[in-house]
C-alpha cells in the first residue's frame, strides 16, 4: 500500500478528526480550530450572543450601576450594612467550617466504606440541599419550641414562653449547616473518582492496615475536595435567602440578602444603585471561596487505571456507623418533615395533633383554583418549566461549539450567576431590563423573574451537555458534512439524539431548583407573580403558619415528582451527573 494511503487508513481507525477533516482538501486541521467552525459559523455565533446576553451583560450592568455613582461610597458609611456584612461573613465562615466537619464524617462512612444500603443512604444524605432552604426552615421552627404540633403530640414541648431554639445565630448556623454539608460530600465524591485504586493497593502491600491506606494514602489526595466543598458551603450559607428571612428577621439577626431585599422592597427602583453596591459588596465576600474551588481544582489527582474500592467494615462496626448515619439522617430529615406534615394538619398553631383535631383544610386551601396559593403553583411551574426547556435547548449548540474559545471564554460568564448568591443575579436583572426601551413594562412581571432565572441556571443545564458532547464520536459529525448535511440538520439528526438524555437531565435540575427557588423571586416578583417560594415566606411572615406548612408539603411532592424523573433520565447518563447519583 502506498503510504498516503497507509496513512489515510491509520486515521479512519484512530477516528481522528485531524485527518478526516483533512481527507479531499490536502490540509489539516487542528482538533480546536475543526471545533469552533465544525456545525458552521452561524450556531457558534449564537451560542455566542446567548451567552453574553444571559451573562456577561448583566454582570457588566450590575457592576456598572455599584460604580457609576456614589453608592458604594455610601454602602461603605452605612453602619446598618457593616452590622449585615459582619453578621453575613461570621455566619457563613461558622456554616461552612460546621458543614465540613459534617460532610468529613460522610465521606468517611458513606464513600470510604462498604455500608449494606449505602446508595440509599447516600440519596438521603444528598437530599437537605435538595430539600428547598424556606422549606426547610419551616420544618425546624415547626420541629422546636412550646408550639409544635409534633412536640405537643409526643408530650415533649417545652413550657409556654421557651423561646424556639432556632430563632438564634447558632440555630442559624446548624441549619445552614445541615444544608451545605451535601455539598461537601459532593465534591469529594467527584474527586474520589479521580483516586487512582493503585494507591491503596501499593499502601497495602507495604504493609498497612485498610485504616492505615485510607488515612495516609487516600485522604490526602481528598483534601481539594474537602477545600472545594467548604467553599460551595460558604458561598451557599453567604447568599441564602430562605432562612436569612424566616429565621434571621424573627431572631433580630439581619444578613446581608434580606437587607437588600428590605432596601429594594421599601425604596423600589430608586434604591436599585444601592442595591446594586450591595450586590457587590456579597459578590466581594463571596469570592475568596471562589478562588478556593478554582486552587483546589487545580490540585485533583489523576485517574489512574482502577476505581477505588470502598473499605468493608467488619460486622460490629458497619452496624455502628450504619446505625449513626442513620441517626444524623432520621435527625436533619425526618424530624422537621414530620413537624412539618403536623403543622399542616392542626387547624391552629399550639393545638396538639391527634384523630380529633386533624384536618385537610389547610391542603384543601392550598390547592383551591381561586386561590393565592393556585397562582403561585401555576407561577412556579410556568417559570420552572419554562426556563427549563429554554435553557435545556440553548444548551445543545453551547456544548457543541465549547471547544470554540470565544465560546468557552462566553461560558464563563454564565457560571458566575451560578456560583455567586442569587441576590446579585436578581438585581442584574433588574438594571439589564429597566435598559431596554420599554423596560419598565417588565417589571414585576414573569417575564422579569424568567430572564433572571435563565441568567442563573444556564451553567446547571450546561455542564450534563457539555459532559455528553465531550464524550462524541467525532466521526459522525464528519460523515454527515461529507454527505452534505448542512449544520442545522446535523445539529437535529447526528447530535440531538445521543445528547438527549443529558439534555433532559440538564432540563429537570434546572425545573427541580427552580420551582422553589426564593432568592432571587423575592427580588422581582409583584402583584399576581408570587412563587411557590415567596408564598411560603409570606404565608409565614403574615402568621399562617398551618398553611404555610400545607403548601411547603405540597412544594416537596412536586420536588420529589421531578426527581424521580430525572433519576429516569439518568439511566444512560455516567455517575455523578445528577446530584443525588454521586
Amino acid at each position: 500500500m502506498p503510504p498516503a494511503r497507509r496513512r489515510s487508513s491509520r486515521s479512519c481507525c484512530a477516528a481522528s478528526p485531524r485527518w478526516l477533516a483533512a481527507e479531499g482538501t490536502g490540509r489539516t486541521l487542528t482538533r480546536e480550530g475543526e471545533a469552533g467552525r465544525g456545525l458552521g459559523r452561524g450556531i457558534t455565533a449564537m451560542a455566542l450572543v446567548w451567552l453574553l446576553l444571559i451573562g456577561a451583560v448583566p454582570l457588566a450592568r450590575l457592576l456598572a450601576e455599584a460604580l457609576a455613582g456614589t453608592a458604594v461610597a455610601q454602602a461603605l458609611a452605612d453602619a446598618a450594612i457593616w452590622r449585615a456584612a459582619w453578621r453575613s461573613l461570621a455566619l457563613s465562615v461558622s456554616a461552612a467550617a460546621l458543614a465540613t466537619l459534617i460532610g468529613a464524617a460522610l465521606v468517611w462512612a458513606l464513600l470510604l466504606r462498604d455500608l449494606p444500603g449505602r446508595r440509599v443512604l447516600i440519596f438521603l444524605a444528598v437530599l437537605p440541599a435538595l430539600v428547598p432552604a424556606q422549606v426547610m426552615a419551616l420544618g425546624w421552627i415547626q420541629a422546636g419550641g412550646p408550639a409544635s404540633p409534633l412536640l405537643l403530640a409526643l408530650g415533649l414541648a417545652p413550657p409556654i414562653g421557651t423561646p424556639n431554639p432556632i430563632y438564634s445565630p447558632f440555630g442559624m448556623a446548624l441549619l445552614l449547616a445541615v444544608q451545605s454539608a451535601p455539598l461537601v460530600l459532593l465534591a469529594t465524591a467527584a474527586l474520589l473518582r479521580r483516586v487512582p485504586g493503585e494507591v491503596v493497593l501499593a499502601a497495602r502491600g507495604l504493609g498497612a492496615t485498610p485504616e492505615a491506606a485510607l488515612r495516609r494514602a487516600v485522604w490526602p489526595l481528598l483534601a481539594p475536595g474537602l477545600l472545594a466543598g467548604a467553599g460551595l458551603a460558604y458561598v451557599a450559607a453567604l447568599g441564602n435567602f430562605g432562612v436569612g428571612a424566616l429565621i434571621g428577621i424573627p431572631a433580630r439577626f439581619p444578613v446581608l440578602p434580606v437587607l437588600i431585599w428590605q432596601r429594594l422592597s421599601s425604596g423600589g427602583t430608586a434604591s436599585l444603585a444601592e442595591a446594586a453596591a450591595l450586590a457587590l459588596l456579597l459578590a466581594a465576600m463571596a469570592a475568596p471561596a471562589l478562588l478556593l474551588q478554582a486552587l483546589a481544582a487545580r490540585r485533583a489527582p489523576a485517574s489512574g487505571r482502577l476505581p477505588f474500592a470502598a473499605v468493608v467494615l467488619p460486622g460490629g462496626a458497619g452496624a455502628a456507623v450504619f446505625g449513626a448515619v442513620a441517626l444524623y439522617l432520621f435527625v436533619v430529615l425526618a424530624v422537621p418533615m414530620l413537624a412539618l406534615l403536623a403543622a399542616a394538619l392542626v387547624p391552629a398553631m399550639g393545638m396538639e395533633l391527634n384523630a380529633s383535631s386533624a384536618t385537610l383544610r389547610h391542603f384543601g386551601a392550598a390547592v383551591a383554583a381561586d386561590a393565592q396559593t393556585g397562582r403561585a403553583f401555576g407561577n412556579s411551574l410556568l417559570l420552572s418549566a419554562g426556563a427549563a426547556l429554554l435553557l435545556a435547548a440553548a444548551a445543545l449548540p453551547i456544548a457543541l461549539t465549547l471547544r470554540a474559545r470565544p465560546v468557552r471564554l462566553a461560558a464563563t460568564s454564565t457560571d458566575l450567576p451560578y456560583a455567586l448568591p442569587g441576590a446579585c443575579t436578581g438585581v442584574a436583572a433588574i438594571l439589564v431590563v429597566l435598559s431596554l426601551p420599554g423596560g419598565g413594562a417588565l417589571y414585576g412581571t414573569l417575564g422579569l423573574i424568567l430572564f433572571a432565572y435563565l441568567t442563573r441556571f444556564q451553567a446547571l443545564a450546561l455542564r450534563p451537555a457539555a459532559a455528553a458532547a465531550a464524550r462524541l464520536d467525532p466521526i459522525l459529525e464528519e460523515a454527515a458534512r461529507g454527505m452534505g448535511a448542512g449544520p442545522w440538520r446535523r445539529l437535529w439528526s447526528i447530535h440531538l439524539p445521543p445528547l438527549a438524555p443529558a439534555l433532559a437531565a440538564g432540563g429537570i435540575l434546572v425545573a427541580l431548583t427552580a420551582v422553589n427557588e426564593v432568592t432571587v423571586s423575592s427580588l422581582l416578583y409583584g402583584p399576581g407573580t408570587q412563587t411557590l417560594g415567596v408564598l411560603v415566606f409570606s404565608l409565614q411572615e403574615s402568621g399562617q403558619s398551618p398553611l404555610a406548612a400545607a403548601v411547603s408539603c405540597l412544594a416537596l411532592l412536586l420536588s420529589a415528582a421531578l426527581m424521580a424523573a430525572a433519576t429516569l433520565a439518568a439511566r444512560r447518563l455516567p455517575a455523578g451527573t445528577l446530584p443525588w447519583r454521586p
